[in-house]
């Protein structure tokens, strides 16, 4: 089987034709070592960082961006968005802190990658409506 994916490990982009004849895999057109790690990896066994955003309640910012802590199976990648969709985070949040563990039963968390501060005024926020507002 033979199959055609470009590397995404650099801003190269580099065409990779990749053989697979049994448990042999075969790289060609990197031309990096990364590329022909891609490659092999990609075609057993795909994986994928997430990036998102998560609602903060009662912080300065309405959002704080997040990561998974290392890569996650292709195929587990909705399952964690469904799990993240119910998630709101209340403020402090510091940079590296645990927002949801083992995200979708994958043994991967998902990670701030920002601080947001606790405002001063306390806020609600409205999850079906993605909206915020200053609590009276």
């Amino acid at each position: 089987m033979e199959r055609r994916l470009t590397c995404i490990n650099c801003p190269l982009g580099c065409a990779l034709h990749v053989i697979i004849d049994g448990s042999v895999i075969q790289v060609s057109g990197n031309s990096c070592p990364r590329g022909e790690i891609y490659g092999k990896s990609e075609v057993s066994h795909p994986v994928r960082m997430i990036t998102t955003t998560l609602p903060v309640l009662n912080g300065k910012q309405a959002m704080v961006s997040c990561k998974s802590s290392e890569p996650i199976d292709k195929e587990k990648i909705f399952e964690v968005m469904r799990a993240l969709k119910s998630v709101v985070v209340e403020a402090p949040v510091h940079i590296g802190e645990v927002l949801l563990e083992n995200a979708a039963q994958t043994n991967v968390n998902i990670i701030a990658t920002k601080n947001v501060e606790k405002a001063e005024k306390k806020m609600s926020f409205d999850i079906k409506t993605n909206t915020e507002e200053f609590l009276k």
